[in-house]
């Protein structure tokens, strides 16, 4: 089973940084693209980041310029560091990584995190 653990969120004030953190873990051949997205109550969940393992990058028009998106393949670890934060950037946000369990099933599959809350004051 694969997991994702986020950490990193907290409560900053607005124009201040922050950097999550997702580590995956679990019997996994590759990981094949990980990103970011937030959530708020009662809206859909969008798409904050994500990054392949080409290292393309993808970044929603609301933050880019702000955060920066980084994975460590090594350690199957990705990065969002966030600057410059905004009070409509407060949100929980979820890390999501597409995955190959195994080569004898050549199939992307899809996991996700519980989410870090991250609340930025004005």
């Amino acid at each position: 089973q694969v997991q994702l653990v986020e950490s990193g969120g907290g409560l900053v004030q607005a124009g201040g940084s922050l950097r999550l953190s997702c580590a995956a873990s679990g019997s996994v051949f590759s990981i094949n693209a990980m990103g970011w997205y937030r959530q708020a109550a009662g809206k859909q969940r969008e798409l904050v980041a994500s990054i392949t393992s080409d290292g393309t990058t993808n970044y929603a028009v609301s933050v880019k310029g702000r955060f920066t998106i980084s994975r460590d393949n090594a350690k199957n670890w990705v990065y969002l560091r966030m600057d410059s934060l905004k009070p409509e950037d407060t949100d929980v946000y979820y890390c999501k990584a597409v995955v190959t369990l195994t080569p004898m099933r050549p199939y992307q599959y899809q996991y996700w995190g519980q989410g870090t809350q991250v609340t930025v004051s004005s």
